[in-house]
Formats: C-alpha cells, structure tokens, sequence
C-alpha cells in the first residue's frame, strides 16, 4: 500500500517485505528505480518538481528517518517502519551472496568504493561484485559510465553519490543499463568502511541519527540540518491543517 505524505509517496512495508519486492523486481529482469524519502529529501521534492516527479514514479519507495514515520502517524497514515538505505544495502550485500546475485558499486572516492569492493565478499563469501567506479565523472562521461555499469550485467546497483544527482542519473539511464534493481545510497559507503560512524542503536530508534551525523561533521551538516531542513515544519503544519 503506497501513501502520501507532503508531495511525496511512500510505500507502507517493512523491511521483509521489502526485500520480497526487490527478489521480485530481481527476477523479472526488468530495470526498477527505489529511492528513499526522508526529511531533507521530502524538503527538497517540494522545492524542485522534477525531484518530486523522479521519487513518485519509483517502482519502491521506502521511509528513511524516524521523523517521516511520526509524520505519518500523526496524519493518520502510519508507515510500519523505516526502512533506512544503510541497513537495506547491509541486508543486500548479504541476500547478494546467498541467491548468487551480481552488485555494482557506485560513488563515493575511489579509496572508499574500492575498499567495500574488498571488504563486503570477504564478509559475506560468494557475493560477487560485478564493477565498481568513484562517483566522480564530467558530464559528458556520464552516458559512458552508464554504458560501462550496463556492460557488467548487474542484478543490483547501489549509486552513493549526492541527492538529487542521483535519483536524476538512474531516471535518465535505468532504461538503458537495464539494471533489475538500483537504489540510492547516498553515504552508505562510507559507513561501510568506517570513514563515518553510525549512531548508537538508541539514538536511531529515538530519530537521533542525524544528530549524532551532525556531531561528526558540524560545518558540513548544519546548514543541511538547522536551515534547509526546518522547512518540514511548515510542510507537516500544512498537510496537519488539510487533514
């Protein structure tokens, strides 16, 4: 079941649910786009539309942050859970290697990307990582870095680079690398290799997680965190007064 909330559409499923959708979207053989709403992309899709129109007309969407599942429940739309990119690339990587599926890796900088290319089959044994490239290419490379991503025949294609680039690269090439099932995971990289640290259990199921991000990278993250991002205030108000 698919909800929406503040312009953006959700879809209501856990995280074992997810993964059935994508073994199916993975069987079909069909190229499927999935991104993740949370509040700073929530914000942003209501700022730019084409933004707005890539995220709703993904075949999977998933709540990534805690504050979208209270929105949700306080509009009277609950979301069973979020379904974060980091913790649904973790369960791929491994479900990757157990049905013998092919990944790709994509983004970050060439250090980092090459590590979790070493680092994730010897973690998980028989996962096999079809390519991986840095996130970082002139525009006029950026038909060929598709062609070359197509060429490896992936089953799954993980894209860690900025939003709204990324959503707005698989929109313009998933048809052509036809890739069953690719997904956004903005930093996940490099959480994967220990470059930034995940916050505490606690503090993600208290929707602390951007907090302790901030705590990591203040100069980075503040303007994101305390200008751009309170902008969801005024867009839960409005959709709580439309209720």
């Amino acid at each position: 079941m698919r909800i929406q909330m503040m312009g953006c559409e959700v879809d209501n499923l856990d995280m074992e649910e997810t993964l059935g959708v994508i073994e199916g979207f993975i069987h079909s053989g069909k190229p499927h786009q999935h991104v993740v709403v949370n509040v700073d992309k929530i914000v942003k899709a209501n700022r730019d539309g084409e933004l707005r129109q890539i995220i709703n007309g993904c075949d999977l969407i998933n709540a990534d942050g805690m504050p979208v599942v209270w929105a949700s429940r306080l509009l009277g739309k609950p979301l069973k859970e979020r379904v974060t990119g980091v913790d649904l690339f973790e369960s791929l990587m491994k479900r990757s290697a157990e049905k013998g599926w092919r990944v790709f890796l994509l983004g970050a900088r060439e250090e980092v990307v090459s590590r979790v290319a070493q680092i994730y089959p010897a973690r998980y044994p028989g996962l096999v990582v079809a390519g991986y490239r840095n996130g970082y290419w002139r525009p006029e490379e950026e038909a060929g870095v598709a062609a070359a991503i197509g060429e490896t025949r992936p089953d799954i294609l993980f894209v860690a680079i900025s939003s709204p680039k990324k959503e707005a690269f698989l929109a313009r090439h998933q048809e052509a690398m036809k890739v069953p099932f690719a997904m956004g995971v903005g930093g996940t990289f490099d959480v994967a290799v220990g470059r930034v640290k995940r916050a505490p259990l606690w503090m993600q199921k208290a929707g602390l997680e951007w907090f302790y991000r901030f705590l990591q990278e203040p100069r980075r993250m503040f303007r994101r965190y305390f200008i751009e991002d309170m902008a969801f205030v005024a867009l839960f108000a409005r959709e709580w007064i439309k209720r």
